[in-house]
């Protein structure tokens, strides 16, 4: 009787734990982006923004692709030496820190679910995510400029 009812209360806690998982995954899914327009080099994209924490919060968590010039601009107000890690991102990325000036100060690579986290060398205004090898496909380096609204 007591193997049967730790056996019920194991399916149930199994159950209770997996509609919890689900609904955080929904509840976080349904924050919504704001958009911006950057140019790096000759390149003009549209991205989503990542502004408010709620946004920098989530990010790119559990999105299972982006488009091949889709990505997010997190701003960070006041400036700071920020660091991303990749829980709930199942896309590998590339991050660009951007500093005051828009210039790149370092462009690192992202691994899916890597809960390490990556930092700029100094202190940074913008993170710019994109699809892993985008900056070396498009000829974007560190030193390179990132203007904002162009």
């Amino acid at each position: 009787m007591r193997i049967r009812n730790r056996l019920q209360t194991g399916i149930l806690l199994g159950m209770l734990c997996s509609t919890l998982v689900w609904f955080s995954a929904s509840a976080v899914t349904e924050v919504e982006f704001d958009s911006v327009r950057v140019q790096i080099n000759d390149i003009k994209l549209e991205l989503e923004f990542a502004q408010h924490f709620e946004q920098r919060a989530q990010g790119l968590m559990f999105r299972q692709s982006l488009c091949e010039d889709c990505g997010m601009l997190f701003l960070f107000e006041p400036e700071k030496q920020a660091s991303m890690w990749m829980k709930n991102t199942f896309i590998p990325l590339d991050v660009a820190f951007i500093d005051r000036n828009g210039v790149i100060t370092d462009i690192k690579a992202l691994q899916p679910h890597d809960l390490t986290s990556v930092g700029a060398s100094g202190v940074v205004k913008y993170a710019l995510e994109m699809n892993q090898n985008w900056f070396k496909q498009h000829g974007v380096r560190v030193g390179d400029r990132l203007l904002v609204n162009p």
